[in-house]
Protein backbone atom coordinates (compact mmCIF):
# COMPACT_ATOMS: atom_id res chain seq x y z
CA UNK A 1 0.00 0.00 0.00
CA UNK A 2 1.46 3.21 -0.97
CA UNK A 3 2.12 5.50 2.06
CA UNK A 4 0.17 8.66 2.47
CA UNK A 5 -1.49 8.28 -0.85
CA UNK A 6 -3.82 10.96 -2.58
CA UNK A 7 -7.31 9.68 -2.45
CA UNK A 8 -9.57 12.41 -4.02
CA UNK A 9 -13.01 10.44 -3.26
CA UNK A 10 -15.01 8.04 -1.72
CA UNK A 11 -17.95 6.39 -1.74
CA UNK A 12 -19.09 4.11 1.07
CA UNK A 13 -21.44 1.01 1.14
CA UNK A 14 -23.49 -1.10 3.51
CA UNK A 15 -25.89 -0.70 6.57
CA UNK A 16 -26.34 1.49 9.79
CA UNK A 17 -22.67 0.44 10.49
CA UNK A 18 -21.68 2.74 7.42
CA UNK A 19 -24.98 4.91 7.89
CA UNK A 20 -23.22 5.84 11.45
CA UNK A 21 -25.45 4.30 13.68
CA UNK A 22 -25.00 5.38 16.92
CA UNK A 23 -22.75 8.45 16.52
CA UNK A 24 -25.20 10.95 16.82
CA UNK A 25 -25.13 14.76 16.35
CA UNK A 26 -26.65 17.76 17.60
CA UNK A 27 -29.04 17.99 15.20
CA UNK A 28 -30.49 14.58 15.60
CA UNK A 29 -28.61 12.85 12.37
CA UNK A 30 -25.62 10.39 12.19
CA UNK A 31 -22.16 11.08 11.42
CA UNK A 32 -20.26 7.71 11.92
CA UNK A 33 -16.93 6.19 10.90
CA UNK A 34 -17.33 7.19 7.09
CA UNK A 35 -17.80 10.75 7.35
CA UNK A 36 -15.06 11.37 9.99
CA UNK A 37 -12.63 9.45 7.24
CA UNK A 38 -13.94 11.53 4.31
CA UNK A 39 -13.19 14.44 6.57
CA UNK A 40 -9.81 13.54 6.94
CA UNK A 41 -9.18 12.46 3.61
CA UNK A 42 -10.70 15.83 2.25
CA UNK A 43 -8.11 17.73 4.28
CA UNK A 44 -5.55 15.99 1.71
CA UNK A 45 -7.15 16.34 -0.99
CA UNK A 46 -8.61 19.97 -1.38
CA UNK A 47 -12.12 19.23 -3.72
CA UNK A 48 -12.68 15.89 -2.18
CA UNK A 49 -15.76 14.17 -2.82
CA UNK A 50 -17.88 11.37 -1.22
CA UNK A 51 -21.23 9.50 -1.88
CA UNK A 52 -22.54 7.47 1.55
CA UNK A 53 -25.01 4.96 0.32
CA UNK A 54 -25.43 2.69 3.40
CA UNK A 55 -29.08 2.25 4.69
CA UNK A 56 -29.54 1.19 8.05
CA UNK A 57 -31.36 -2.24 8.39
CA UNK A 58 -30.18 -3.55 4.31
CA UNK A 59 -29.71 -7.10 4.22
CA UNK A 60 -26.64 -8.01 1.31
CA UNK A 61 -29.24 -8.64 -1.40
CA UNK A 62 -30.52 -5.15 -0.95
CA UNK A 63 -26.99 -3.81 -1.04
CA UNK A 64 -26.63 -5.33 -3.88
CA UNK A 65 -29.78 -4.44 -5.39
CA UNK A 66 -29.85 -0.89 -4.39
CA UNK A 67 -26.25 0.05 -3.80
CA UNK A 68 -23.86 -1.43 -5.72
CA UNK A 69 -24.01 -0.21 -9.44
CA UNK A 70 -24.87 3.02 -8.50
CA UNK A 71 -20.93 2.74 -6.38
CA UNK A 72 -19.49 1.73 -9.54
CA UNK A 73 -20.88 4.21 -11.32
CA UNK A 74 -19.12 6.87 -9.84
CA UNK A 75 -16.01 5.54 -10.47
CA UNK A 76 -14.62 7.08 -7.29
CA UNK A 77 -11.10 6.29 -6.05
CA UNK A 78 -11.79 4.51 -3.01
CA UNK A 79 -15.33 2.59 -2.25
CA UNK A 80 -15.88 0.90 0.77
CA UNK A 81 -17.97 -2.52 0.97
CA UNK A 82 -19.20 -3.67 4.63
CA UNK A 83 -22.47 -6.15 4.34
CA UNK A 84 -23.61 -9.59 5.14
CA UNK A 85 -23.97 -8.73 8.98
CA UNK A 86 -27.75 -7.90 9.38
CA UNK A 87 -28.40 -11.49 7.20
CA UNK A 88 -25.87 -13.60 9.74
CA UNK A 89 -28.35 -12.21 12.68
CA UNK A 90 -31.40 -13.17 11.46
CA UNK A 91 -32.96 -16.80 12.52
CA UNK A 92 -32.83 -17.91 9.14
CA UNK A 93 -29.32 -17.22 6.94
CA UNK A 94 -28.68 -19.20 3.74
CA UNK A 95 -24.82 -18.68 4.14
CA UNK A 96 -24.17 -19.63 0.58
CA UNK A 97 -26.30 -17.24 -0.84
CA UNK A 98 -24.59 -14.51 1.38
CA UNK A 99 -21.83 -15.70 0.31
CA UNK A 100 -22.40 -15.48 -3.42
CA UNK A 101 -24.15 -11.84 -3.32
CA UNK A 102 -20.95 -10.26 -1.29
CA UNK A 103 -18.97 -12.18 -4.58
CA UNK A 104 -21.02 -10.30 -7.08
CA UNK A 105 -20.70 -6.86 -4.29
CA UNK A 106 -16.60 -7.37 -4.98
CA UNK A 107 -16.66 -8.43 -8.27
CA UNK A 108 -18.47 -5.34 -9.29
CA UNK A 109 -16.55 -2.79 -7.34
CA UNK A 110 -13.11 -3.55 -7.19
CA UNK A 111 -12.75 -3.03 -11.12
CA UNK A 112 -14.45 0.44 -11.07
CA UNK A 113 -12.26 1.79 -8.25
CA UNK A 114 -8.28 2.28 -7.37
CA UNK A 115 -8.59 0.89 -4.11
CA UNK A 116 -11.78 -1.59 -2.50
CA UNK A 117 -12.08 -1.84 1.19
CA UNK A 118 -13.46 -4.73 3.15
CA UNK A 119 -14.02 -5.18 6.59
CA UNK A 120 -14.03 -7.89 9.47
CA UNK A 121 -16.60 -6.21 11.32
CA UNK A 122 -16.47 -5.67 15.08
CA UNK A 123 -18.36 -7.86 17.61
CA UNK A 124 -19.21 -7.40 20.71
CA UNK A 125 -18.93 -9.67 23.90
CA UNK A 126 -22.07 -11.03 24.84
CA UNK A 127 -24.54 -14.59 24.53
CA UNK A 128 -26.41 -13.34 21.51
CA UNK A 129 -23.22 -12.76 19.39
CA UNK A 130 -22.02 -15.86 20.54
CA UNK A 131 -25.15 -17.65 18.99
CA UNK A 132 -23.87 -15.81 15.68
CA UNK A 133 -20.60 -15.95 16.12
CA UNK A 134 -19.92 -19.16 13.96
CA UNK A 135 -22.19 -17.12 10.96
CA UNK A 136 -19.73 -14.23 11.52
CA UNK A 137 -16.57 -15.57 10.95
CA UNK A 138 -17.51 -17.78 7.74
CA UNK A 139 -18.56 -14.27 6.59
CA UNK A 140 -14.96 -13.12 7.21
CA UNK A 141 -13.26 -15.83 5.74
CA UNK A 142 -15.49 -15.16 2.55
CA UNK A 143 -14.17 -11.65 2.69
CA UNK A 144 -10.50 -12.63 2.77
CA UNK A 145 -10.53 -14.75 0.38
CA UNK A 146 -12.47 -11.88 -2.17
CA UNK A 147 -9.72 -9.17 -0.94
CA UNK A 148 -6.95 -11.94 -1.83
CA UNK A 149 -8.58 -12.39 -5.51
CA UNK A 150 -9.17 -8.44 -6.43
CA UNK A 151 -7.14 -6.83 -4.66
CA UNK A 152 -9.15 -5.63 -1.98
CA UNK A 153 -7.90 -4.09 1.57
CA UNK A 154 -9.11 -5.75 4.28
CA UNK A 155 -9.89 -3.50 8.01
CA UNK A 156 -9.76 -6.06 10.85
CA UNK A 157 -12.18 -4.70 13.41
CA UNK A 158 -13.29 -7.95 14.69
CA UNK A 159 -9.44 -8.75 15.80
CA UNK A 160 -9.48 -5.59 18.26
CA UNK A 161 -9.69 -5.83 21.42
CA UNK A 162 -11.44 -2.71 21.60
CA UNK A 163 -13.56 -2.92 19.58
CA UNK A 164 -14.97 -5.75 21.70
CA UNK A 165 -15.13 -3.91 24.51
CA UNK A 166 -18.72 -3.19 25.63
CA UNK A 167 -17.92 0.52 26.43
CA UNK A 168 -17.49 1.16 22.95
CA UNK A 169 -21.01 0.18 22.17
CA UNK A 170 -24.40 2.13 22.09
CA UNK A 171 -27.43 0.97 24.54
CA UNK A 172 -28.84 -1.15 21.85
CA UNK A 173 -25.70 -2.99 21.82
CA UNK A 174 -25.83 -3.40 18.30
CA UNK A 175 -24.01 -0.38 16.87
CA UNK A 176 -20.89 1.66 18.20
CA UNK A 177 -20.30 4.96 20.41
CA UNK A 178 -18.78 7.93 18.98
CA UNK A 179 -15.58 6.45 20.40
CA UNK A 180 -16.34 3.61 18.60
CA UNK A 181 -16.68 5.27 15.01
CA UNK A 182 -13.73 7.25 15.51
CA UNK A 183 -11.49 4.12 16.05
CA UNK A 184 -12.60 2.61 12.97
CA UNK A 185 -12.13 5.58 10.98
CA UNK A 186 -8.96 5.32 12.41
CA UNK A 187 -8.47 1.81 11.42
CA UNK A 188 -9.50 2.64 7.76
CA UNK A 189 -7.41 5.88 7.37
CA UNK A 190 -4.18 3.82 8.17
CA UNK A 191 -5.35 0.65 6.18
CA UNK A 192 -5.08 2.99 3.17
CA UNK A 193 -2.01 3.88 3.29
CA UNK A 194 -2.21 7.51 5.63
CA UNK A 195 0.11 7.58 9.25
CA UNK A 196 -1.32 6.98 12.01
CA UNK A 197 -3.27 10.12 14.03
CA UNK A 198 -3.71 7.00 16.93
CA UNK A 199 -1.25 4.33 16.96
CA UNK A 200 -3.41 2.78 20.09
CA UNK A 201 -7.04 2.48 18.63
CA UNK A 202 -7.09 -1.24 19.12
CA UNK A 203 -6.32 -0.85 22.75
CA UNK A 204 -9.27 -0.53 24.93
CA UNK A 205 -9.87 2.70 27.10
CA UNK A 206 -8.89 2.46 30.61
CA UNK A 207 -10.35 -0.14 32.89
CA UNK A 208 -12.92 1.04 35.09
CA UNK A 209 -14.96 -0.30 37.77
CA UNK A 210 -17.70 -2.43 36.64
CA UNK A 211 -21.58 -1.73 37.26
CA UNK A 212 -23.33 -3.09 40.05
CA UNK A 213 -25.93 -5.91 40.16
CA UNK A 214 -28.40 -4.09 39.96
CA UNK A 215 -27.40 -1.49 37.58
CA UNK A 216 -26.74 -4.17 35.11
CA UNK A 217 -30.37 -5.44 35.58
CA UNK A 218 -32.13 -1.99 35.38
CA UNK A 219 -29.66 -2.22 31.85
CA UNK A 220 -30.82 -5.35 30.55
CA UNK A 221 -34.74 -4.65 31.16
CA UNK A 222 -33.79 -1.10 29.32
CA UNK A 223 -32.00 -3.01 26.68
CA UNK A 224 -35.11 -5.32 26.44
CA UNK A 225 -38.11 -3.06 26.15
CA UNK A 226 -36.28 -0.59 23.88
CA UNK A 227 -34.37 -2.44 21.11
CA UNK A 228 -34.68 -5.89 21.43
CA UNK A 229 -38.43 -6.61 21.34
CA UNK A 230 -38.70 -4.08 18.28
CA UNK A 231 -35.92 -6.01 16.91
CA UNK A 232 -37.72 -8.67 17.55
CA UNK A 233 -41.07 -7.67 16.07
CA UNK A 234 -39.30 -6.23 12.73
CA UNK A 235 -37.95 -9.99 12.27
CA UNK A 236 -41.30 -11.57 12.54
CA UNK A 237 -42.67 -9.24 10.42
CA UNK A 238 -40.14 -8.85 7.61
CA UNK A 239 -39.66 -5.35 8.46
CA UNK A 240 -36.32 -3.15 8.50
CA UNK A 241 -35.69 -0.17 10.59
CA UNK A 242 -34.16 1.54 7.38
CA UNK A 243 -37.58 1.09 4.81
CA UNK A 244 -38.09 4.07 3.01
CA UNK A 245 -35.29 5.78 4.07
CA UNK A 246 -32.82 6.80 1.32
CA UNK A 247 -29.06 7.17 1.42
CA UNK A 248 -27.73 10.37 3.47
CA UNK A 249 -25.19 10.89 0.83
CA UNK A 250 -26.92 9.72 -2.69
CA UNK A 251 -24.40 12.00 -5.19
CA UNK A 252 -21.06 11.94 -5.18
CA UNK A 253 -19.92 15.69 -4.09
CA UNK A 254 -17.62 18.16 -2.68
CA UNK A 255 -17.72 16.95 0.61
CA UNK A 256 -17.87 20.21 3.52
CA UNK A 257 -18.74 18.33 6.92
CA UNK A 258 -21.55 15.91 8.57
CA UNK A 259 -24.87 17.26 7.50
CA UNK A 260 -23.50 18.96 4.14
CA UNK A 261 -24.28 17.43 0.58
CA UNK A 262 -22.16 20.04 -1.30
Amino acid sequence: MQKNPTFTSLVAVGDSFTEGMSDLLPDGTYRGWADLLAGRMAGRAPGFRYANLAVRGKLIRQIVDEQVDVAAAMEADVITLVGGLNDTLRPKCDMGQVRGLLTEAVERLAPACKQLVLMRSPGRQGPVLERFRPRMEELFLCVDDLAARHGAVVVDLYGAPSLSDPRLWDVDRLHLTADGHRRVAEAVWQALGYEPEDSEWRTPPPATAPPGWATRRVADARFARQHLLPWIGRRLTGRSSGDGMPPKRPELLPYEGPGTSA
